[in-house]
């Protein structure tokens, strides 16, 4: 049974891998099952046993990264900036996955499930809860949702120019500043 699973794992990181590389070649539109099976070295029943189509394919994939993601979030009582350093380190350890994901026509998808993700996250946390109470928590998680999505491209599109300690030390100096100013 054990090495059922095996295949089955193996098989899937391949299908995986395959549609990522084929997605920095090519639109993901113009992609089809066949060229999947064919870079991933399985039939194309193989694929249809476990996804429903390539977009069914995409999306398992976005969301298996947001879960880990929500993993990380839900791991243990972190601060924002310890939270911010594991979030980093899991973008720098996925790269290919989130390089492709922001270089490809499937960077509107990812793009907007990520800040969806973001935003749910900040709210869950009373974030603005800081010196200056002027700060509308709502219009605040917006913001903060479409720095952290334009943050992380930058990050990855610029081929990781910093560490996810100095990302993490950044975002939060970042964020101390515009919560803690006070307007005079």
């Amino acid at each position: 049974m054990t090495k059922v699973d095996r295949r089955i794992v193996k098989s899937k990181e391949a299908i995986k891998k395959a549609v990522l590389e084929l997605m920095l070649e090519k639109t993901f539109d113009r992609i089809t099952i066949k060229d999947i099976a064919d870079r991933a070295n399985v039939s194309r029943r193989t694929i249809y046993l476990h996804y429903v189509d390539k977009y069914n394919l995409l999306e398992q994939l976005i969301e298996n990264h947001i879960n880990e993601l929500k993993l990380l979030c839900d791991s243990e009582d972190l601060s924002f900036k310890d939270a911010n350093v594991l979030w980093f380190e899991y973008f720098e350890e996925n790269f290919m996955f989130f390089s492709t994901m922001l270089a490809s026509d499937g960077a509107t998808t990812f793009r907007n499930r990520f800040l969806e993700f973001v935003i749910q996250e900040a709210n869950k946390q009373n974030i603005t809860n800081r010196k200056n109470q002027s700060i509308n928590q709502e219009v605040f998680v917006q913001f903060l949702g479409a720095a952290s999505v334009g943050l992380v491209e930058w990050w990855i599109r610029n081929d990781i120019p910093q560490s996810p300690q100095q990302m993490a030390n950044q975002l939060e100096i970042y964020l101390d500043s515009f919560c803690n100013h006070t307007h005079q």
